[in-house]
This record gives C-alpha cells, sequence and structure tokens, in this order.
C-alpha cells in the first residue's frame, strides 16, 4: 500500500471556511478520512467482521467513526439523539448487506464531510 506523498493536513494551511478556532478538528477530520480512505482501500471484506483475539472487528470501528461523529455534533449543539441515532448506536459492530468496506468508507467519508459543513 502507497503511502500519501502528501504532508499532513495541519501543514497545508487552512481549511476553506471553516473558523480559525476549529481548524485542528477540521485538519484532523480530513486526516482521519485520508488515512481511513488509504487504509482500507482493496480491503478483503471476508476479514472485515473478524475479531482478533475478541477485539472489535474493523466493520465495527468503520460503523462507529460514522456513528460517534454523528453523535458528537449532535452533542455539541446541545441536542437529544434522535431515535435513528439511537437504533445506529445499537447496530454498531452488526454485518449488514450494506456493511462492506468500500461502503462504510464512503459513509464515514460523507460524515466527515457533513461535520465540516
Amino acid at each position: 500500500m502507497a503511502s500519501s506523498t502528501l504532508p499532513e493536513y495541519w501543514l497545508r494551511g487552512p481549511v476553506p471556511g471553516v473558523s480559525p478556532l476549529v481548524q485542528p478538528v477540521a485538519h484532523a477530520l480530513l486526516q482521519a478520512r485520508d488515512e481511513v480512505t488509504q487504509m482500507l482501500q482493496d480491503f478483503d471484506d471476508r476479514q472485515l467482521w473478524i475479531k482478533p483475539a475478541g477485539a472489535a472487528s474493523v466493520g465495527f470501528h468503520l460503523q462507529h467513526l460514522s456513528g460517534v461523529l454523528d453523535r458528537l455534533f449532535t452533542y455539541a449543539t446541545d441536542q437529544p439523539l434522535s431515535p435513528q441515532q439511537l437504533q445506529q448506536l445499537k447496530s454498531e459492530g452488526t454485518e449488514t448487506a450494506e456493511s462492506t468496506a468500500p461502503k462504510l468508507v464512503q459513509a464515514f467519508q460523507q460524515q466527515v464531510e457533513t461535520a465540516l459543513e
């Protein structure tokens, strides 16, 4: 797997349209998005739900990344979690027809974009 030749996001300058006060958050989200995308490129879906030594699976972590980011931004606006968010929380770690590596990575990418907006 080839690594990126670009510097980390915080070294690339300000993210357009983002307040200076939250630039570190934007940089961290964009860095995570790029690293998750790169590390899971060509990931074998048969390994997605394996729990090595009983640890959480890659599939769980991908679902959790999207869900926790959504929930954190809900909490930040002092709002309660919606029934949909609560259901998503309960289902983290559950394999579904939609839970392929590309689809879970895409869901995280979309959640990062939503958070940046």
